[in-house]
């Protein structure tokens, strides 16, 4: 009956021994890979990184739910001559658990205005992650902000 008892606690503290620096030195290491992939034209491995169930909040933009409403805006997006997108996190944070994670980010976004004229935008980001039981990231959450524009 020891045995029993011993072993249930065991499964239950089984994140214990989760390596949160490890694992968010990982996750910031999944956010890069996907910013790298994101300067490609390759759709499916851009739509790869997020969640079925992804949420993708922008400003002055309306919420974009799901996997396939985000694959409409990137290809919407990846239309617009001179696109880009690129981005780097600054921070991770683990749960104890390591299930699911967060980064602060920085991204640039460039593209042409209603005029055409080339615009680049910074924002602030705070992405959400969920670790799949193999192992792999997805995120679930991308939220950002633009920075404030410089007064002259």
């Amino acid at each position: 009956m020891l045995l029993v008892i011993t072993a249930a606690l065991f499964s239950c503290n089984n994140n214990a021994n989760i390596d949160v620096k490890a694992e968010g030195d990982k996750l910031m290491q999944t956010s890069r890979d996907w910013s790298r992939v994101s300067g490609t034209d390759s759709i499916d491995r851009i739509l790869s990184y997020w969640a079925d169930d992804a949420t993708l909040i922008t400003t002055d933009e309306p919420t974009i739910q799901g996997k396939e409403a985000i694959r409409a805006m990137l290809v919407s997006s990846f239309k617009q001559p001179g696109f880009k997108i690129s981005w780097e996190p600054i921070s991770a944070t683990i749960s104890k658990s390591g299930d699911l994670g967060y980064l602060v980010e920085r991204n640039q976004i460039t593209f042409p205005d209603s005029a055409g004229k080339t615009l680049t935008v910074h924002s602030r980001v705070v992405t959400i992650w969920r670790k799949n039981s193999d192992g792999t990231w997805k995120n679930i959450v991308d939220m950002a902000s633009r920075e404030p524009e410089e007064k002259k």
